[in-house]
């Protein structure tokens, strides 16, 4: 893997600055030109986004930590992620969240072997009034049952 940011990346991230008073804030466009090529950020990703940036790696690291939409570990082809607001916590989210990692043999915040899947919670889909909720990439999928996720994820595979 080339260990560098393209011509053409650095340039398109050099174009984002001029749309922000302050580098700091074009952090996160830097940091999703890296993961569109690679689908998530490297620490040479962190590394080459400060120094365009003009910024410690520390200070970029820490917004990509923060911000649930940069990945900071190789992803699965497709990505669930679960709601569990309180909401979900009273409608049943656990068995829900239970249910995907047994199907999926792997643990909340890991990728299953085939690397087809990537299981991560979420604060908040923002359909709560059809909770228990989860999505699979784009796809939303609301009141869902224990019998439904089988299924479900059987049109991803």
């Amino acid at each position: 893997m080339n260990l560098k940011l393209k011509k053409i990346e650095i340039i398109e991230i050099k174009n984002k600055i001029n749309h922000y008073h302050t580098s700091r804030a074009a952090v996160i466009d830097a940091l999703k030109i890296v993961q569109n090529r690679i689908g998530w950020v490297p620490d040479w990703g962190i590394h080459e986004v400060s120094k365009i940036l003009n910024l410690s790696y520390s200070e970029v690291e820490s917004i990509a930590t923060f911000y649930s939409q940069i990945f900071r570990k190789e992803i699965g082809n497709n990505i669930i992620r679960y709601c569990d607001s309180v909401v979900c916590y009273i409608k049943g989210y656990k068995k829900i969240e239970k249910k995907l990692e047994d199907i999926l043999k792997i643990k909340t915040g890991c990728t299953t072997i085939d690397k087809k899947f990537t299981l991560l919670p979420v604060c908040c889909i923002g359909n709560c009034d059809k909770a228990p909720t989860f999505m699979v990439n784009k796809e939303l999928y609301s009141n869902v049952k224990t019998t439904s996720i089988k299924k479900i994820l059987g049109l991803y595979i």
